[in-house]
């Protein structure tokens, strides 16, 4: 797929303020490692993951969708009756029914026409919202349009260490999948797209492809459908060592298509972001895309695995800490469980403008960096990392 007139006009995103470090996970799994004798730092030094945020109980994640949409239309400061669709695509959502799509175009006052409603595709779904959008766009069919999700991840983890601790049968290698379950952290993010006649960016999304590898999706899955909310008690199943060598496989089968479909190189790629798995899926990603993982913009170290939010939340914290240059090729490489794969390309030139200067999405209050963190004063830089 390639487009002529869809831009990437801005990307707004929120945050939790409750950081939940690994090491606190562990003491709360105290029960099981003393069970099974396993050594303090583990599930750190496996994952990854230093820490990851959560959302006050009982959140709709419909709440902080429209916080982060507010930010990418603030940012962008375009007319919000040119928005003609609102896409809401996480996986979770406010309730099985209406869309939660519903609640967050009321709340944003977009015009009475816009098309509004849910997708969902496990780590994927805002990226295919950005496909279906753009499509819109490029058919002409309307001027801009906004994908918007929120992750939270309180219930699965929480879930999850209850039944570890509660279930005495269980083995060291029972274990193993859960461990993902772990990992994953809460945030949101909104991205808005428009037809390239009123960017004010140039930004251009250029194009990609995707690719649905779907003899391997009993590698990762939940129990039944489930809305969101604390009445929510899910539980994943991951075998997460095939998962990552198939999910890699076919991401090196996808990025070869990708780049015939763009028309570039591997050289041609100045910047990317990825799906944030950890740091082991990480390398050897990159390895097998035979490009610079230093091209990366890294957030799992201290975010987690915040799913379908995960990759644009990275490239909104990018472009906050000027992370993309005025020319920058920059690839967006999708791997969601299924397997799916989604990877998309922008020719990146600045951030949106307010005011004579450029602007961050949403910059980060001392409270929502997390007073309790091991964070800096401010994310880091990819090379800190």
């Amino acid at each position: 797929m390639l487009f002529q007139r869809v831009c990437l006009e801005s990307i707004g995103y929120t945050l939790p303020e409750e950081v939940v470090t690994t090491a606190e996970l562990e003491r709360r799994l105290a029960p099981l490692y003393r069970r099974l004798r396993l050594p303090e730092g583990r599930l750190e030094l496996i994952t990854g993951v230093r820490e990851r945020r959560f959302w006050p109980s009982g959140m709709p994640p419909g709440d902080k969708s429209v916080e982060s949409g507010q930010q990418a239309i603030g940012v962008a400061g375009i007319d919000r009756l040119q928005i003609g669709a609102l896409i809401h695509a996480s996986v979770c959502r406010d309730h099985l029914e209406p869309a939660t799509a519903c609640r967050v175009h009321h709340r944003l006052d977009l015009r009475p026409d816009c098309q509004v409603y849910d997708i969902s595709n496990a780590c994927l779904g805002l990226l295919n919202g950005m496909v279906q959008v753009a499509c819109l766009i490029e058919l002409g069919q309307i001027s801009a349009g906004l994908v918007v999700g929120t992750e939270s991840s309180r219930s699965l983890v929480e879930t999850t260490i209850e039944q570890l601790n509660r279930d005495t049968s269980l083995t060291r290698q029972d274990i193993k999948s859960a461990v993902a379950s772990l990992t994953i952290g809460s945030g949101s993010c909104a991205i808005l797209l428009t037809d390239r006649e009123i960017s004010s960016t140039g930004n251009r999304l250029l194009g990609g492809v995707a690719a649905a590898n779907t003899k391997f999706h009993r590698l990762c899955h939940s129990g039944r459908d489930e809305a969101g909310g604390d009445a929510m008690r899910p539980l994943m199943q991951t075998d997460s060592e095939q998962l990552m060598a198939e999910g890699i496989a076919t991401g090196a089968e996808t990025f070869a298509r990708f780049l015939q479909e763009l028309g570039w190189t591997r050289q041609d790629v100045n910047k990317a972001f990825s799906h944030q798995v950890g740091p082991t899926h990480r390398r050897l990603l990159f390895d097998a895309l035979q490009i610079d993982s230093g091209l990366d913009y890294p957030t799992v170290e201290y975010l987690g695995n915040t799913g379908s939010v995960a990759l644009p939340l990275s490239m909104a914290l990018g472009v906050e800490q000027g992370w993309l240059n005025r020319g920058d090729q920059v690839a967006l490489l999708g791997i969601g469980s299924g397997i799916n794969c989604l990877m998309l390309a922008v020719d990146w030139q600045r951030a949106p403008v307010e005011g004579g200067k450029v602007a961050s999405p949403h910059p980060l209050s001392a409270s929502q960096r997390g007073q309790s963190s091991s964070l800096p004063a401010a994310f880091p830089s990819p090379n800190s990392q």
